[in-house]
């Protein structure tokens, strides 16, 4: 089980990486998660795009999803397209119409047949069968409808925290996973508006509290201190921990 990093710039690309997205590559499946501003790009230097299994949004902010519109023009036109074969699409209760929106050329124009034969768009549950691995959802807190992501192959696991504030749901998914990708957007201060963001310290200790075995920090945007916010996950986590890079690749290994 493999992560590659095509993004991690907090909201929004920054000078040396693009937004948020994540590659998964677990035995024969290959899933997405998140596919924010310039992602789409950096997906081509790791798998031919026709090659996904799945494309999962931890919620609808562009800087995780505004690229799921240069995905939509490469499997509608590209010359050299396979056979149609719907895509699954997994995400918030309003993605289908969110994306329909996105794509349509103008508001008239926009129908709710935009994607037929393209994708199928599936609301998240707490738990289903993506190809070889099995997708957990939990609702996190984040001004919009928020998931952290946690994929499971051969007794290994990953938890994705998308966005959010401090939140028990995100402890309960992340519990002994064996590799904890979590944003830290800002460091620890005392006036952080709630509900939106982690700190640091609070990325270190959500992986504290769940027990998981390495915590890597995602999402700094690019005019905080990135270094000063790892140091304050490492203060607050006593396993490994490191900071990620744009086309980083990392090994899920067991706990």
């Amino acid at each position: 089980m493999k992560l590659v990093v095509l993004g991690c710039s907090g909201s929004g690309p920054g000078p040396g990486s693009p937004a948020s997205g994540y590659l998964v590559e677990a035995g024969d499946t290959r899933l997405v998660l998140d596919l924010g501003n310039g992602t789409f790009g950096a997906l081509q230097r790791f798998v031919d795009p026709f090659a996904l299994d799945a494309v999962v949004f931890s919620h609808l902010h562009p800087d995780h999803c505004a690229d799921f519109s240069a995905l939509s023009v490469w499997r509608r036109y590209h010359p050299a397209a396979p056979p149609a074969v719907p895509l699954p699409v997994y995400g918030p209760a309003e993605t289908e119409d969110r994306f329909a929106a996105q794509y349509a050329p103008s508001a008239a124009q926009r129908g709710s047949g935009e994607f037929a034969g393209v994708y199928t768009f599936h609301t998240h549950v707490p738990r289903t069968a993506v190809g070889d691995v099995v997708l957990r959802t939990a609702a996190v807190d984040h001004p919009c409808e928020a998931y952290a992501l946690r994929v499971e192959h051969g007794g290994r696991s990953l938890v994705y925290s998308g966005d959010t504030g401090p939140c028990e749901g995100l402890v309960e998914l992340a519990r002994g996973a064996d590799v904890f990708l979590c944003e830290a957007s800002w460091p620890h201060t005392a006036d952080m508006p709630s509900g939106v963001h982690l700190s640091g310290r609070q990325a270190g200790e959500h992986a504290s509290a769940a027990g998981v075995g390495t915590l890597l920090i995602t999402h700094v945007p690019a005019w905080i201190d990135a270094q000063a916010v790892l140091a304050e996950a490492k203060g607050a986590f006593d396993g490994p921990v490191e900071l990620v890079r744009a086309d980083g690749e990392y090994a899920v290994l067991r706990n």
